[in-house]
């Protein structure tokens, strides 16, 4: 699926229930008719790893998600082999007696074939497929090392992968790929060149209060408001982990559920951990004043209501 322009992007992902703005819009449909991979990075919880999400939903291909963490190797990200079933194959021709009019070489060739491969995300990723090709999540990027980035560089650059025992693996049809990363430490300068960037921000207020209203089926819309002015007033507060989107998401479905239509201090402080995950920021909140932060709900709630 090749977008024609930037509002079919646009109109396509809020259909998928993510609402972008003009910057992510933009940014996907150039990703998708350049064919170039796409780096999204930006604080955690605004939206990188959904967007990667309604992208497989929009075209319909596959979402492999490989989830990047330090020590990270071509093992859990590429390819490996099946042991047991090598092994089973193994005492299945010496049982059979197979093995005694084999050379080694034979049987090694049998042992390390494509049959007992077990391929991990990059290499499905660039397999073929019926349909739409697959969209390829390379999720926190930043948590790999220097090896590994340098590996994914190699591997994004060509679409193609080398097996030693096998032989060259490569894309019929390159997969839409999209790397996040929280900012943990810089991507490297080569990396990034090979892709196009986009700093994903929080979303504006209005905006936020649209993605809940979608994401939140019959959720009050004064309540909706007052959430999102309440978690933007949050952000405010200087916190060591500020929530994201999907904290907004959690904290109006909670709401929701306990049957409320608007924050008190009560329910503000009785259900503050579906938003905030650290005792130092619900420290921090106590000490700004959770009525400080009910008041600025209320405010920015009827201002823009």
């Amino acid at each position: 699926m090749t977008p024609s322009d930037v509002n079919t992007v646009s109109n396509s992902l809020a259909a998928q229930g993510y609402l972008p703005d003009d910057g992510i819009s933009t940014a996907v449909f150039l990703a998708m008719t350049l064919q170039r991979p796409l780096l999204l990075e930006g604080e955690a919880g605004v939206g990188k790893t959904e967007l990667a999400k309604a992208l497989a939903s929009m075209t319909g291909g596959e979402l492999i998600r490989l989830q990047c963490y330090e020590g990270i190797d071509v093992s859990q990200a590429v390819y490996d082999w099946d042991y047991s079933r090598q092994l089973l194959h193994l005492r299945a021709t010496e049982a059979t007696g197979e093995s005694t009019s084999m050379s080694s070489d034979d049987l090694e060739a049998q042992l390390y074939g494509e049959r007992f491969m077990v391929k991990r995300a990059l290499l499905r990723a660039i397999s073929p497929v019926e349909g739409p090709p697959p969209v390829l999540l390379i999720d926190e990027v930043d948590r790999a090392d220097d090896e590994f980035e340098a590996y994914l560089l190699e591997v994004l650059s060509d679409f193609q992968i080398t097996v030693p025992e096998i032989g060259v693996f490569r894309a019929e049809r390159p997969p839409l790929v999209v790397l996040t990363s929280n900012r943990t430490r810089d991507v490297h300068d080569a990396l990034k060149r090979r892709c196009l960037y986009h700093w994903v921000e929080h979303p504006g207020f209005e905006r936020e209060v649209e993605i809940v209203k979608l994401r939140v089926p019959g959720v009050d819309d004064g309540l909706a408001r007052q959430v999102a002015a309440a978690v933007e007033a949050l952000r405010d507060l200087n916190l060591y982990k500020p929530p994201g989107v999907a904290e907004t998401i959690d904290w109006a479905a909670a709401l929701g559920k306990l049957g409320a239509t608007k924050l008190d201090d009560e329910l503000v402080t009785n259900t503050l951990g579906t938003v905030l995950k650290y005792r130092e920021d619900h420290q921090r909140v106590d000490q700004h004043g959770v009525a400080a932060v009910v008041k600025q709900a209320f405010e920015k709630g009827l201002m823009h209501g």
